[in-house]
């Protein structure tokens, strides 16, 4: 076991939902009272601004506001680390710069979203963003966006210097091991809840997580015991959790996650437009797989 500090990026950072007012206007107390209580929980920090944050709907101002509420909500040791994802690279170094000056202590960063880009637009996003002087995580999602982030292109920014770690999404286990041989200093971070136990296997010394905002304390515990190859507990806790768990990779995974935090006395609530609320299938289906590990205890 090692006393090295934790890395900022390292640890279950939980990738905040966003509550809103009842007009859709954002609710910062209601926010700021999330992250405080995620940090009562023993998460290690939070991920602002991320896709479950709703960055697409936020404008600039909103999108700043919610960094310094994190900042500010945040107790010492708590790693706050934005999503800076956006169309383009000066936009996504703007944000960088921001959550800089704000005190942040990471980025995650999505390639350029707005087209199919090559690997000449990604070295370039990349390094505008490392340029600011934060650590740069790489943000993998090939299903939301229209760049993969492959092992060789992971490995090339890593290389450069542009990024510290990768939020691995894609859902395909097989790239972690793949990526420790062709990155090795690049430090791998879980990205779909219902795969933690497999890439925790596979190395990961972080995970970039949905629903510990709803059940913290039990998915600490799962990624604790999956780190340490203690598949005694982490096994039988990964099966109980796991109908909640998937639906972090499903398009419904913020409204599910934001339902789940109502049914706990959380602030969920209601998504921006253009998301839509769960169909009565949908939500019936989450109520009674959040309801069943609430009444066996899971906290």
């Amino acid at each position: 076991m090692t006393d090295a500090p934790r890395k900022p990026w390292h640890g279950v950072l939980v990738a905040a939902s966003l509550p809103f007012q009842a007009d859709l206007s954002v609710d910062y107390g209601a926010y700021a009272d999330n992250v405080s209580w995620l940090a009562e929980q023993g998460c290690d920090g939070v991920v602002p601004s991320g896709s479950l944050g709703e960055y697409q709907t936020l404008t600039t101002a909103e999108r700043d506001r919610v960094v310094e509420t994190a900042v500010a909500a945040a107790p010492a040791g708590f790693t706050v680390m934005p999503g800076v994802g956006a169309y383009g690279g000066l936009e996504s170094r703007r944000h960088t710069q921001f959550a800089k000056d704000a005190g942040c202590h990471a980025v995650m960063a999505l390639p350029p979203n707005a087209y199919r880009t090559d690997e000449r637009a990604i070295l370039e996003h990349y390094e505008l963003i490392a340029s600011v002087g934060l650590p740069v995580t790489a943000y993998n999602n090939p299903i939301d966006t229209k760049t993969d982030l492959t092992p060789p292109i992971l490995a090339r920014l890593s290389a450069e210097g542009f990024i510290v770690g990768v939020k691995e999404f894609s859902g395909d286990v097989r790239r972690c091991y793949e990526i420790a041989e062709l990155a090795p200093d690049l430090d791998l971070m879980i990205g779909t809840d219902d795969t933690v136990l497999e890439v925790a296997l596979a190395g990961a010394v972080g995970w970039v997580a949905g629903y510990p905002q709803v059940f913290p304390k039990a998915c600490v515990r799962l990624y604790q015991a999956s780190l340490a190859g203690d598949l005694a507990t982490a096994v039988p806790l990964y099966r109980q959790l796991h109908p909640v768990l998937r639906w972090d990779s499903k398009t419904e995974f913020i409204q599910a996650i934001k339902l789940g935090q109502d049914m706990i006395g959380r602030v969920g609530g209601r998504c921006r437009p253009p998301r839509q609320a769960l169909t009565v299938e949908q939500e019936r289906i989450v109520r009674d797989a959040t309801q069943a590990l609430i009444d066996a205890g899971i906290d």
